[in-house]
């Protein structure tokens, strides 16, 4: 690979464009990872026990809107049956909660 010059004059190497082996092997961060099931479960369990906790919302409206977006996309890296009910009872628990 050719050295090609920036705007400033400085020399810098010109990576490949899809990466090589070479160069994933070089950067861990460059790897995709999946998220651990065991931390997912934890988590949304962690938010439905808060949500249960709760007399009124505990979150900030845009953030009890940010839960309602990303927690049926988090509950999607566990088994169907699992997420499914994870998802409805996180739902009972911000209905209540919005009636509160």
């Amino acid at each position: 690979m050719s050295d090609q010059r920036d705007l400033f004059g400085h020399s810098a190497p010109q990576g490949s464009l899809f990466g090589d082996g070479e160069d994933r092997m070089q950067n861990p961060q460059s790897v995709a990872r999946l998220p651990d099931p065991e931390e997912v479960r934890r988590r949304l369990k962690g938010l439905i026990a808060t949500a249960r906790a709760a007399d009124h919302m505990p979150w900030d409206a845009r953030r009890a809107r940010m839960y309602q977006t990303l927690f049926p996309q988090m509950a999607d890296w566990l088994p169907e049956d699992e997420a499914k009910q994870l998802v409805m009872a996180f739902a009972r628990e911000v209905e209540r909660l919005k009636a509160a």
